[in-house]
């Protein structure tokens, strides 16, 4: 298994390892193809995030190989079972060498704590709370408390799990990073401005989730859709980079 090291933001623009915030990209794609093609069009960047679409299509042996040859994956598969059956997952998620893996707060204390001893030293758990696709009165409608509430909640439970990060949209990033500054947080949902929002309903730019205290970054579309991916990608890298200039 390789050796895990945590590529910062400054050494894939710089060389240089001391920042502390990495960019994940989003290969929403529907083939190992495509994505194989996207890890070559973006080299010399390494940090990939694999969600539901791109893990069936290509499954487990494809994320070993790109875990294997170097690439650092996100695995974003937001478990969400009873306790016994998410700690099997996690194990065989962690046999394939990615860094981070999500799991949904929701599943409760019980499913965190099994999930969190079966991810071992190696493995980073992402505990979901509540997706940025979500509005406050989508929230109301399905009989959940705003937002920032049910986000809070949902972080304690990870904290107090010992889960290593949580993922949050940039509108809670702040008060999470405040409270439980030692969790990691992930921001998903990040769009440079001028950019569409697509199917997100809490957004944010890189610079303002870097600034509020997030650790990761995740930006797909802007990326992928982009006339010159590479130069988007550099974009978004010296945004958040500014933020940590100025902080």
């Amino acid at each position: 298994m390789k050796q895990k090291v945590r590529w910062t933001m400054a050494r894939d623009v710089n060389g240089d390892s001391k920042a502390g915030v990495t960019v994940w990209v989003a290969l929403d794609v529907p083939t190992p193809e495509e994505a194989d093609a996207w890890m070559t069009r973006l080299h010399p960047h390494h940090h990939f995030k694999v969600g539901l679409e791109l893990f069936l299509a290509a499954g487990p042996r494809a994320v070993a190989a790109w875990t294997a040859r170097g690439e650092h994956v996100f695995l974003d598969l937001k478990l969400h079972d009873i306790p016994h059956t998410v700690a099997g997952a996690v194990r065989q998620a962690r046999r394939l060498g990615v860094d981070l893996l999500t799991v949904h707060a929701a599943g409760g204390p019980a499913m965190l704590a099994a999930a969190q001893d079966a991810a071992g030293p190696a493995l980073t758990l992402a505990a979901v709370t509540v997706l940025t696709s979500l509005s406050n009165e989508v929230l109301t409608a399905m009989g959940a408390p705003p937002a920032r509430a049910w986000v809070e909640t949902l972080a304690a439970m990870a904290a107090e799990a010992g889960v290593g990060a949580a993922v949050t949209s940039g509108a809670e990033v702040m008060v999470l990073h405040r409270r439980w500054p030692t969790l990691a947080l992930v921001v998903p949902g990040v769009r440079p401005a001028g950019t569409p929002v697509g199917d997100q309903a809490r957004v944010v730019s890189p610079a303002n989730a870097v600034a509020a205290g997030a650790a990761h970054l995740v930006v797909g579309r802007p990326v992928l859709t982009a006339g010159e991916p590479l130069a988007a990608l550099a974009a978004i890298k010296s945004d958040a980079m500014g933020a940590m200039a100025h902080a």
